[in-house]
């Protein structure tokens, strides 16, 4: 079976650290564009940080942009974020997506686009003030 499982999401006090962990199953993501996505009650799914294969750049959302950060390990064909100086704006349930598709803007257009590719089913992240 394909699929993308997240897990690491937790309740924790604003300043703190989470890594949030998007194991791959069925399929190896080498290949593939891999990211980070968060959805806040109310509001839409919006992009956090993604790294694009086909010409090895990496996305980070001006939000999170010096404290979070996305990594892999092809040989667990596992994908992390790293979030640290956590702030209660961050609270969300975070979903990561794979997809292999050369698209310009992909991290972007992804939030937007919910079907092809592949997406984790959602970890609830929680930073309390």
């Amino acid at each position: 079976e394909v699929q993308l499982v997240e897990s690491g999401g937790d309740l924790v006090q604003a300043g703190g650290s989470l890594r949030l962990s998007c194991a791959a199953s069925g399929f190896t993501f080498a290949d593939y564009n891999i990211g980070w996505f968060r959805q806040a009650p109310g509001k839409a799914r919006e992009e956090v940080s993604c790294f694009v294969s086909h010409d090895d750049s990496t996305y980070v959302a001006d939000s999170v942009k010096g404290r979070f950060t996305i990594s892999s390990d092809n040989a667990k064909n596992t994908f992390y974020l790293e979030m640290n100086n956590l702030k209660p704006e961050d609270t969300a349930v975070y979903y990561c997506s794979a997809e292999r598709i050369l698209t310009p803007g992909w991290c972007r257009v992804r939030s937007r686009r919910l079907v092809g590719g592949y997406w984790g089913q959602g970890t609830q992240v929680t930073v309390s003030s």
